[in-house]
């Protein structure tokens, strides 16, 4: 692609970088990024990604921003209680940068639509809030072999990792959805705002390493801080033949919708 002037100028900082560059920027500008889940994981990595160049960016939600929202979804302003979300981050993402493609889905991601929706895309950002959306997420990415990465916080913590094809998927580390109130939920337990955008920035770089080919992916790793501490690890995974979604004799075959548990974060508003 022929990037003008003013292009050149507003991503001059990546163009600059030896490991990016121009080729880099243009696999940038011609990717193609799904983020699930427009709160506090999904808008700073909107946020990030829109700034970036990403040529196409989808967002789906089916929930409208909430007053409690604000102390970490970034994305929305207060003047935006009571919208639907992904519109809220399309007009905020247009703002930013007229160069992006925002496509929205005021909906859930189901069963039923997930294939459909992920099909288009070169890589998946989990940004939601609940464990039944987090396995459907990791089984859909397997079957459709989509990249994607996993994201959730907690009180002071958040975790990541990246999946690949090949390589380990969720269900190699957490087989199935834990059962009801098991977890508590961030409306019961609470979550530090800032832990949304440290993460959220996280997943938006694994986005933007994997389009351009730089540096190493979190795939077979799982990263966790905690905030309270500033302690990062990374624990190592691996690839589980026993995996019932991308294991040698799987017994997940097709998408369902598992009953709603107790989420990592509030169960309606992130």
């Amino acid at each position: 692609m022929d990037f003008t002037e003013e292009q050149i100028n507003r991503y001059s900082r990546h163009i600059l970088l030896q490991d990016v560059g121009v080729e880099g920027q243009e696999k940038i500008c011609n990717g193609k990024v799904l983020v699930v889940g427009a709160g506090g994981l999904g808008a700073p990595v909107a946020f990030y990604l829109a700034a970036a160049g990403i040529g196409t960016i989808g967002i789906i939600d089916g929930d409208v921003v909430d007053l409690s929202n604000l102390q970490r979804q970034i994305i929305h302003f207060t003047a935006d209680v009571n919208k639907p979300k992904v519109l809220s981050a399309k007009e905020k993402i247009n703002q930013l940068n007229p160069d992006v493609k925002v496509i929205t889905y005021q909906a859930l991601l189901t069963a039923d639509n997930a294939l459909d929706i992920i099909k288009d895309y070169d890589f998946v950002v989990d940004g939601t809030d609940n464990f039944p959306v987090k396995f459907l997420i990791n089984d859909a990415c397997v079957l459709a072999k989509k990249p994607f990465s996993h994201g959730g916080i907690l009180r002071f913590d958040g975790q990541t990792m990246t999946y690949t094809p090949g390589n380990a998927c969720y269900r190699c580390l957490f087989h199935s959805p834990p059962p009801p109130n098991a977890v508590p939920t961030c409306s019961q337990a609470g979550v530090l705002g800032a832990i949304a955008g440290m993460l959220g920035t996280i997943q938006a770089a694994e986005a933007l390493k994997y389009l351009t080919g730089v540096g190493e992916l979190l795939t077979n790793r799982l990263l966790s801080f905690n905030a309270k501490t500033m302690e990062f690890r990374t624990i190592k995974t691996k690839h589980s033949d026993n995996c019932p979604v991308c294991g040698s004799h799987p017994t997940v075959t097709q998408l369902v919708d598992y009953e709603q548990a107790t989420c990592e974060l509030k169960s309606k508003n992130e």
